[in-house]
């Protein structure tokens, strides 16, 4: 009798811990509140007063490590943003679009790829890229919609990059669950799945109609595109930016070629642009994302006292009850793009649901555990055009004037709703 007690006992303490995480991601979807700090503070009652743990126990799922690295990384960025140097690279890479009409767009695709591969990560990126691509929108008649798709595919596209922010979580998460280190592969198919989309959407919004004209502002006659103003800001690169980008180039070659650690690498550079001046720390430090990094550190705590409980047991016999190791993949990318529409896909539905892999493949009897993985990335950030995500909604804060605000906003939250089956379709048929 005592052994059953204990039973229905751990059974109560599972389901009571997942339901603090059904809280978090409600509280995500619907409550400006960070729940980083909701998903600690729940994770502290649910582990002392509800299973009787100590605090000891429950603060074990700090995670130390990837804290430090998400710390050191967005530091480095945020000094290479507050000094110029991201913007410049922006505005560089704009000129190089001054063609064909119909190169803008996939120039912002490229452009937001490139900036989130190289670090800042995505949200950062189409904060830095939406402003001049929604203003170009407008500026050569393009459709407002078909340039936000193109940049919020874009950022998403290299959010994965092993030195980007998301990036540096999902592999923290994949390594801990004991799956291979494959970040170059999280990376590559996340990048081909957006590409894929942004191409698509890029024909069926009528993108290959622009190939054929000329990049001109209204009014402007037929001839060579007019000149930037004199009179406008100086986007010339001076030392300090020179510096800034050998540091980046610097650390994405040690991570490549002699696996240095990202973070402790992110903090040396870092160092290395306060000793020499390059950055005023104030005015970077005031770009340093604290928000999301408490809302995952304090997410992963949570799920690491759902993983002792059971809870996460729960949630993945859900899944396999929905599954077979034939369409695991559509599943998977269908409820993280589902959850993501409402919720944080970086600092929530992906480290609450990437740990459920292991047991997702061993109660379906099979199936391959990384292919889950690339579905769940990619499933989550394809539904990030909708205006109900961070990206979705800097593209449409950005919209150049005369621009339909209620239409952009419909045309955006159709796309991202759309994405959740559409992605779980493309993950199905690729891996």
């Amino acid at each position: 009798m005592a052994a059953g007690r204990r039973r229905r006992n751990a059974v109560n303490l599972a389901a009571i811990s997942l339901v603090a995480l059904l809280l978090t991601l409600a509280a995500s979807c619907f409550s400006r509140v960070n729940v980083g700090v909701l998903a600690i503070v729940l994770a502290w009652i649910v582990g002392v007063y509800v299973g009787g743990m100590r605090i000891e126990e429950v603060l074990a799922g700090f995670p130390a490590a990837l804290f430090l690295t998400l710390v050191g990384v967005t530091m480095l960025f945020a000094q290479a943003q507050a000094n110029g140097t991201l913007d410049r690279v922006a505005h560089r890479a704009v000129a190089l679009c001054r063609g064909v009409t119909g190169t803008i767009p996939l120039m912002f695709f490229a452009l937001a790829a490139m900036l989130s591969s190289i670090g800042p990560g995505n949200i950062a990126s189409t904060a830095l890229v939406a402003p001049i691509g929604m203003a170009a929108a407008g500026r050569y008649g393009i459709s407002a919609f078909l340039m936000a798709m193109m940049i919020a595919n874009g950022a998403s596209a290299g959010s994965l990059s092993p030195v980007a922010p998301t990036g540096v979580i999902v592999n923290g998460i994949v390594a801990r669950l004991g799956l291979p280190d494959v970040r170059w592969a999280i990376y590559v198919n996340n990048l081909f799945v957006h590409a894929a989309i942004a191409v698509g959407g890029y024909l069926l919004l009528g993108g290959w109609r622009l190939l054929s004209s000329r990049a001109q502002a209204p009014g402007a006659t037929n001839g060579p595109p007019e000149a930037p103003p004199t009179n406008g800001p100086d986007h010339s690169l001076e030392p300090r930016h020179y510096l800034t980008l050998s540091v980046i180039i610097a650390l994405i070659v040690g991570v490549v070629a002699i696996d240095l650690h990202v973070g402790m690498g992110a903090f040396a550079g870092a160092l290395i642009l306060s000793f020499s001046g390059a950055v005023d720390n104030r005015e970077a430090a005031k770009h340093i994302p604290w928000n999301v990094i408490v809302l995952v550190s304090g997410v992963t705590v949570l799920i690491a006292l759902i993983e002792k409980t059971g809870g996460l047991d729960l949630f993945t016999a859900f899944l396999a009850r929905l599954a077979t190791p034939s369409t695991v993949t559509g599943v998977a990318a269908f409820f993280t793009g589902l959850i993501s529409i409402y919720s944080s896909t970086t600092g929530v539905v992906l480290p609450a649901l990437l740990p459920t892999v292991p047991g997702l493949v061993e109660r379906l009897g099979g199936g391959d555990a990384m292919a889950i993985v690339y579905s769940m990335n990619a499933g989550g950030h394809l539904v990030d055009v909708s205006p109900l995500s961070t990206l979705g909604a800097l593209c449409l804060a950005a919209a150049p004037e005369g621009t339909d605000a209620r239409k952009l906003f419909n045309q955006l939250l159709a796309w991202g709703l759309s994405m959740s089956i559409v992605g779980a379709v493309v993950c199905w048929l690729v891996f």
